[in-house]
């Protein structure tokens, strides 16, 4: 395993302002992570484009978790993704009893670089 300092976890420190999604997704875009992805059909597909990917195929270099203001039950997920081939992205779903267990299950079999 990659024993370099990740820099996408640097947002993940608390003392950034990066406290909701938009904020999140704005960093992250101005990093390069400009894709939107989807799970579909037990694939990872581009919003934009004819492309899949499986679990094998890509890599989330960091995530980031929401609550809602209201309700801390109201949570959210934020994967930064990586494929294979260069493509950088970001893949967002419900956490906890509210989260699609397809994209529970492909989360579940790619790789994920741990905070």
């Amino acid at each position: 395993m990659d024993e370099r300092p990740n820099e996408y976890e640097e947002a993940n420190d608390r003392a950034t302002e990066m406290k909701s999604m938009t904020e999140c997704l704005k960093f992250l875009h101005g990093k390069g992570f400009t894709e939107q992805f989807k799970i579909e059909h037990k694939v990872l597909k581009s919003v934009s484009e004819e492309v899949e990917y499986r679990p094998d195929e890509v890599t989330a270099l960091n995530f980031y978790r929401f609550e809602g203001n209201s309700d801390p039950e109201d949570t959210s997920i934020l994967y930064a993704i990586e494929t294979v081939d260069g493509r950088k992205g970001t893949l967002v779903d419900a956490y906890g009893v509210y989260a699609n267990p397809e994209v529970d299950e492909f989360v579940k079999e790619m790789e994920i670089h741990k905070k």
